[in-house]
C-alpha cells in the first residue's frame, strides 16, 4: 500500500491551492502539466517553489498540486502557502526557518466589494455641475 500524502492548502485572494507531498525525487505536477509548462516565467516558478528552496529539499519530494481560480500571481502566493504548511506539517522543526522568510504568513489583502451609489469601490460617478 503507497504511503499517505501530506496535504496542505494555501489560499491567496480568490485562488485556492491543495498541495500533496510525497516523498520522492523532486518531480512537480500542477494541474497535471509540469511546473515549467505551467508557469512560464522563471520568477514565478522561484517563487511557487521557495518554501523547498528554503528548506533545502527540493530533490526529496514529489508535489501533485491543484490550483484554481485568481490570477497567476495569486495561484503563486497559493501553492507557495500550501508547500510550506505541507513541510511544516511533514516536519514542525521547518516552521521557525518558513517563518522567518514570511512562508507560512497568509495574505489577507482581498477584493474590496463595491458600494452602492458609486462606480466601484472608491471610484465615484462622474460629478457635473450643471
Amino acid at each position: 500500500m503507497a504511503e499517505r500524502p501530506i496535504i496542505g492548502v494555501g489560499r491567496r485572494k480568490t485562488a485556492t491551492a491543495i498541495v500533496k507531498l510525497r516523498e520522492g525525487q523532486g518531480n512537480i505536477k500542477i494541474n497535471k502539466r509540469e511546473l515549467e509548462k505551467y508557469f512560464p516565467l522563471f520568477y514565478h516558478q522561484e517563487e511557487a517553489i521557495k518554501p523547498l528552496l528554503v528548506t533545502e529539499l527540493k530533490d526529496k519530494f514529489d508535489l501533485e498540486i491543484k490550483v484554481e481560480g485568481g490570477g497567476i500571481t495569486g495561484q503563486v502566493d497559493a501553492v507557495k502557502l500550501g508547500i510550506a504548511r505541507a513541510l511544516s506539517k511533514y516536519d514542525a522543526s521547518l516552521t521557525s526557518k518558513l517563518r522567518e522568510f514570511g512562508l507560512l504568513t497568509r495574505d489577507p489583502r482581498m477584493k474590496e466589494r463595491k458600494k452602492y451609489g458609486q462606480k466601484g469601490a472608491r471610484r465615484k460617478f462622474q460629478w457635473t455641475k450643471r
